[in-house]
């Protein structure tokens, strides 16, 4: 699909500097551009390639102005990495922009459609489903029975969505993501063995949501296991049964979180992070990479280390951690010498 650059300007609400009917219909590194293609600079560590770029369109700050002759045309907007991220969302929207039931595929007669929806291939809507207006499901979906799907959601091909589930609008959820499956719970009796404890809550996740893939979240023992407005998740992640996750809040890959613990707003937690369960996590915290988190946090607090401890504490200890061995000899040594005065 080719764009012109008096419509990428439309778009972006940007001002063409050149040629507004060159074309593009492909993107590429403003380093690696070639005729035909979209780049944009934001970083002035960059600025060097715009001269020697390729590219037929550059996205730039409306500050921008070039030192020596340029063969690219420019786009000037108020901020180009933005602008350029919104092209993205947009050229995604283009590109995602299916509509109708491809077959062979499975929907239950109770199920409800909305408006300009798209289900692919092979898959599979239960009974008493609620899908929105503008959802795109890609081939190889399951949708259990008595879910609801928002408005402008995309779930892509293989993501398995079970029974009772709540998803809201303008969510995005990845391939081999796994959502509703029971709960880790099990209960032993007298002669050691477990059997299962039922897992009957559901899982709610709202508006704005991005579950990446092979992401998993279990559905609640009771109530629900909440995932609010706004949250973004990497893959892998694994969420625990009645696990609550603020609105805003952005989690990292690989990180996993215990059944029952509570996650403020606005925070950011590293990869590989491990949160223990029945703790909760106030708003505005941050976690660093591979911490373990096994008590209440306060809000805005920083953490590292497992267990974890204050980030400006953790730093300070460090510099003593690597010196360790060098502390011991010296304290041998200190030993001996004392020792043999006696």
């Amino acid at each position: 699909m080719n764009f012109t650059a008096q419509q990428i300007a439309g778009i972006l609400e940007g001002e063409v500097v050149g040629n507004p009917e060159v074309e593009v219909s492909k993107l590429s590194k403003i380093e690696e551009g070639t005729e035909g293609s979209l780049t944009f600079l934001a970083n002035p560590k960059y600025n060097s390639y715009i001269y020697s770029t390729k590219a037929s369109i550059t996205i730039v700050n409306k500050t921008f102005e070039p030192e020596n002759d340029i063969s690219t045309t420019l786009i000037k907007v108020d901020d180009a990495y933005q602008s350029f991220s919104k092209l993205l969302e947009y050229y995604n929207q283009v590109k995602f922009n299916k509509q109708g039931v491809e077959q062979p595929s499975f929907i239950s007669e109770s199920a409800k459609l909305g408006r300009d929806v798209y289900i692919g291939a092979f898959s599979y809507i239960g009974d008493q489903v609620v899908i929105g207006d503008n959802v795109k499901i890609f081939p190889n979906t399951y949708i259990g029975d008595n879910v609801t799907i928002g408005d402008h959601t995309i779930l892509f091909s293989g993501a398995k969505v079970y029974s009772e589930t709540m998803i809201g609008k303008h969510c995005v959820i990845n391939s081999g993501v796994i959502i509703g499956a029971d709960g880790f719970g099990f209960v032993p009796d007298k002669n050691g063995e477990y059997s299962k404890m039922p897992q009957i809550g559901n899982v709610i996740i709202e508006d704005h949501v991005d579950v990446g893939a092979a992401t998993t979240i279990d559905r609640a023992t009771l109530g629900s296991t909440v995932i609010r407005r706004g949250v973004k998740l990497d893959n892998q992640i694994q969420i625990a049964h009645n696990v609550e996750i603020g609105k805003n809040t952005v989690i990292a890959a690989q990180t996993g979180i215990a059944g029952s613990a509570k996650i403020g707003e606005n925070c950011l937690i590293g990869g590989q992070v491990g949160i223990a369960g029945h703790i909760t996590i106030g708003n505005n915290v941050r976690v660093q990479a591979q911490s373990g988190i096994g008590r209440h946090v306060k809000d805005n607090e920083i953490l590292q280390g497992s267990p974890s401890f204050t980030f400006g504490d953790w730093n300070k200890s460090y510099v003593h951690f690597k010196n360790l061995p060098k502390i011991v000899k010296s304290i041998n040594d200190l030993e001996k010498k004392l020792n043999g005065n006696n």
